[in-house]
């Protein structure tokens, strides 16, 4: 009997028999359009529907990220049949999904994982989708969606009491965000004194240290991009591979990289182990492998002793005029330092859940507490804090001064301020921060990216899209976020069609995208493209506003701003 695990996606008609009693032929002809879209919309994902049986479909997918996405998907999109007067009548539909090993029965699956996706489908409310535990811990890391913990419920005829997670939207622009619009980026070149730094494992595999090979590898890569000779590939593109089945004469044509670092980690009583290699990607073969062990007071200073190394085999002996930036200040107290790494693993997975964010705001409280001289905890403090309805902005605001008074050289600080500063309308000083931020951390993606945001709200969009691609020779695998940018970049630049090809091509699709897809199409008098964008947004989003959006995105000239009021309210957006 052959099995495979597999991700199941369930879905059915809320309330199909009152439906059908209402209109017949309506519903009819409504549930046939709601399974052309079920079926279209996991092919496009890499799924296949598997079995129908009424008003039900069930889809397989090899990946629960792609699965988790066909079912936002298929909700957003109209599943309806207009009625006598033309109006759209959609069927709504509920959609479970689950991750379990099945039975594989000629085109059928059939076992209980198939009957649990069923239940959980069962239990989702009318136009939602409603996930498992298995599958959350799965997508947590990779999804460009927010979840709610329903916590544990009773399924029809399964024994056990199982955690819920409802899709409650989409993630918001994060720091770690992931969500990548390419899947197998191809360098033009290798570049010369070029590294990417893949995520250290922890020796023995201990899932309570990950926190702390996450954070040191972080950490090393803002370590080796001080150096001004060495091309350092951002965190957000290395960390797209795991080092244990990684070829790295694959990472190196994917990232353009000649370079690539290893390492294993693990911490033990007062004592750090470090063990690192590192490797040619043209060769495949190793150039040196080295192992330390320090006390854990000194990890900063193998930090930079393994930076030195590293830039020394790389780009040769590296002079003091080399070096970019001064370091960032290191903290008089090293329990502060393990609370922050503990934040971090936290705030990594902030967008996904609140209660991540709630919990990476209590380790930064602890750090803050064991070490106020501590610059990092502040920062990261305000990163966490304001994805939560209850954030203070004052409190923000005076804790991010704080974060810049205690060490000038911290470039989350200033990557932060900025922000802070262009909401406040206070446009050069926004300016000089993403400067400064860029110059302490050359090598992060997500840093000139966000700093591209700002020139197209300062009406500089040329400059945006130079960061843009800079951005994307640090990361060729190319964050939503970083293409989402570049269109709206080339909306203010009146490049319309490039606009909306460069939104199109999105792995994901946001309100704002669809927003600035649809100003673009009404721009170019495309009334029908215009309509059909602004409906994918209102799909989205429905409660969000035009005025809610002019909020967030602070144009610098008032009439960029109206232009782009008058042309969504054309298109058909709430104003």
């Amino acid at each position: 009997m052959e099995r495979r695990l597999a991700t199941i996606l369930a879905a059915d008609v809320a309330g199909y028999s009152k439906e059908m009693e209402a209109a017949e032929e309506r519903t009819a002809e409504g549930l046939a359009n709601c399974q052309s879209v079920i079926e279209q919309t996991a092919n496009q994902l890499g799924g296949r529907v598997f079995n129908t049986a009424g008003d039900s479909a069930l889809a397989e997918f090899p990946s629960p990220v792609n699965a988790v996405r066909c079912g936002v998907e298929i909700q957003r999109r109209s599943c309806g049949a207009g009625n006598a007067a033309g109006e759209s009548m959609p069927l709504r539909l509920r959609i479970g999904v689950h991750l379990a090993d099945v039975i594989v029965s000629g085109e059928n699956l059939i076992g209980d994982g198939v009957n649990v996706a069923a239940r959980i489908q069962e239990a989702a409310e009318p136009s939602s989708v409603y996930v498992s535990q298995s599958i959350f811990e799965q997508v947590r890391r990779n999804s460009p969606f927010v979840f709610e913990d329903l916590g544990l419920h009773s399924l029809k005829n399964i024994s056990e009491r199982m955690r819920l997670y409802r899709v409650d939207g989409d993630m918001p622009r994060h720091r770690y965000q992931t969500g990548h619009a390419v899947a197998h980026p191809r360098a033009e070149k290798i570049r010369q004194g070029s590294l990417a730094v893949l995520p250290f494992e922890v020796i023995g595999d201990d899932p309570d240290q990950r926190y702390f090979a996450e954070g040191l590898t972080d950490d090393l890569i803002v370590e080796l991009a001080r150096f001004k000779n060495l091309f350092v590939i951002s965190q957000s593109a290395s960390s797209s591979y795991h080092p244990r089945i990684a070829d790295v004469r694959v990472v190196g044509s994917e990232l353009g990289v000649k370079h690539v670092l290893l390492g294993q980690v693990r911490r033990f009583a007062s004592r750090v182990r470090v063990s690192v290699r590192l490797a040619d990607t043209v060769s495949g073969e190793n150039l040196w492998a080295e192992r330390y062990e320090r006390p854990w007071e000194e990890i900063f200073d193998l930090l930079d002793e393994l930076a030195a190394r590293i830039t020394a085999t790389i780009v040769g002996q590296v002079q003091a005029a080399g070096i970019a930036e001064a370091r960032r200040k290191s903290p008089e107290d090293m329990t502060a330092y393990d609370y922050v790494l503990r934040g971090m693993e936290c705030h990594r997975l902030g967008g996904v859940t609140t209660e991540y964010s709630r919990d990476a705001v209590k380790w930064f409280e602890r750090a803050i507490e064991a070490d106020p001289n501590y610059s990092l905890p502040y920062a990261w403090w305000v990163c966490s804090a304001s994805r939560l309805p209850e954030f203070d902005s004052d409190k923000g605001f005076k804790y991010i001064n704080k974060a810049i008074e205690l060490d000038e050289n911290n470039p989350e600080a200033h990557r932060i301020m900025a922000s802070y500063q262009t909401w406040l309308r206070n446009f050069e000083a926004a300016e000089y921060h993403c400067r400064r931020a860029i110059a302490l951390n050359p090598s992060n993606a997500y840093i000139r990216g966000r700093s591209a945001a700002f020139y197209v709200l300062n009406h500089e969009p040329e400059r945006a899209l130079q960061l843009l691609a800079e951005a994307e020779a640090l990361d060729p695998f190319l964050p939503v976020w970083c293409l989402e940018e570049k269109g709206v970049a080339l909306f203010n630049l009146g490049r319309y069609e490039e606009a909306i090809a460069a939104l199109n091509a999105l792995a994901f699709q946001t309100f704002r995208s669809r927003c600035y897809a649809a100003a673009c199409a009404m721009a170019l008098g495309d009334w029908d493209r215009a309509r059909s964008a602004a409906a994918d947004a209102r799909a989205i989003s429905p409660e969000r506003s035009v005025t809610e959006l002019l909020g967030l995105d602070t144009y610098r000239i008032p009439e960029d701003a109206e232009r782009l009021r008058t042309l969504l309210v054309q298109a058909g957006l709430p104003e």
